[in-house]
């Protein structure tokens, strides 16, 4: 996430000299604003049915691509904040189990993930640039997406060279967009599930191991400082991919129905068709471990209060009890913590399967 932000957005990170302001203003002007426009624009002219939809699957993903990273361009203080939150509480990993559970659960996870993203994004680009070369090597110097170009492109090759080229180079900057938007929010919540599970695991074995009560009442006193650290953590994931993540839902619902309705009626060479699969293929890998990790992240908090419950809270001084009872009670509230896209959708595996189900109700109408 944070090479691709260094790539787009190099004055973020205090390059302020005026070749890189430049290159970031004509960088968002040209890709993130005027590629996807350019698109879209084109359906005013009124295509045919083929060029419609071939236009519509990529510009309803540049769409959302661009906004996507708008909303994360806006939230990267919030985000820098995170990374030092996520860096804190790995400070607090300390026994055996925890670091084997991070290890083994957590890493694993965002592993598996990552390694899925790369592999499916690599995959969509190997086609598409096979494509672009056959294109060029048999000599035709069409656009690959119907689009609007305020000139004449099939009276001046080289006005179409230009075309060209301008929609392959905005295609791989998108690509760098599209990756930094697809890690952040699935692994921040893989995060996020991972050290709330860690710390319900050092707070149900809270008084197991200590044999003064004057010292687990100062480890219960440390575990609230570390839970007010989740709360924090928890709030500001929240805010970060409120927007992201209703502009994904919407987009992949809209888009995976494009794609199927372009594939069955309107594709018929082999390249194309391989392209459209795969690219089937990584819109669903964009929407789901969203979800996924958000669910795992609602659980975790369901379980606190039971965490906190399983300590040998019973053995303890009066005041360590007192403190516990009233611990217990604010993460009860904690249940009433929902992450939603857009402060609308309750993001979870329900809402992945409603997204499918939108797709499909798309096609059928």
């Amino acid at each position: 996430f944070w090479i691709c932000m260094r790539l787009l957005v190099p004055t973020f990170f205090k390059d302020s000299s005026r070749p890189v302001q430049l290159y970031v203003v004509l960088l968002h002007i040209l890709v993130t604003l005027w590629f996807p426009l350019h698109l879209l624009l084109h359906l005013l002219l009124l295509p045919s049915t083929a060029d419609f939809f071939k236009n519509l699957t990529m510009s309803l993903t540049c769409v959302a691509c661009s906004l996507k990273h708008v909303a994360h361009l806006y939230h990267l203080p919030q985000i820098v904040e995170i990374d030092s939150l996520i860096e804190q509480l790995d400070t607090f990993i300390a026994s055996e189990q925890e670091n084997r559970y991070y290890q083994d659960h957590v890493y694993c996870h965002a592993r598996r993930f990552t390694r899925c993203l790369y592999i499916s994004f690599g995959m969509v680009y190997a086609v598409f640039l096979f494509g672009v070369f056959v294109q060029v090597i048999s000599g035709k110097w069409e656009l690959l997406y119907p689009a609007y170009f305020p000139f004449d492109l099939e009276s001046n090759h080289l006005l179409g060279a230009v075309a060209l080229g301008y929609q392959v180079f905005s295609m791989l900057v998108e690509g760098f967009q599209a990756l930094g938007n697809d890690t952040y929010t699935p692994l921040t919540l893989c995060l996020l599930a991972g050290h709330i599970h860690l710390w319900s695991i050092r707070m149900g074995q809270l008084g197991y191991f200590e044999e003064e009560a004057a010292a687990n009442h100062q480890r219960l006193l440390e575990y609230i400082e570390q839970h007010k650290l989740l709360v924090r953590f928890h709030n500001l994931v929240s805010r970060t991919i409120s927007e992201v993540q209703l502009v994904q839902l919407g987009g992949c619902g809209a888009t995976l129905c494009i794609i199927v309705s372009h594939m069955l009626f309107f594709v018929g060479d082999t390249i194309s068709l391989v392209y459209y699969l795969v690219f089937f293929g990584v819109v669903c890998v964009q929407l789901f471990p969203s979800c996924y990790f958000a669910s795992e992240v609602a659980e975790e908090v369901e379980r606190l209060p039971y965490a906190i419950f399983s300590s040998r809270w019973y053995d303890q001084s009066r005041d360590h009890r007192f403190d516990l009872l009233i611990f217990t009670q604010l993460t009860l509230g904690n249940r009433g913590w929902v992450i939603k896209a857009g402060g609308l959708i309750e993001l979870n595996l329900n809402a992945f399967f409603a997204t499918l189900k939108m797709a499909y109700s798309l096609f059928a109408v």
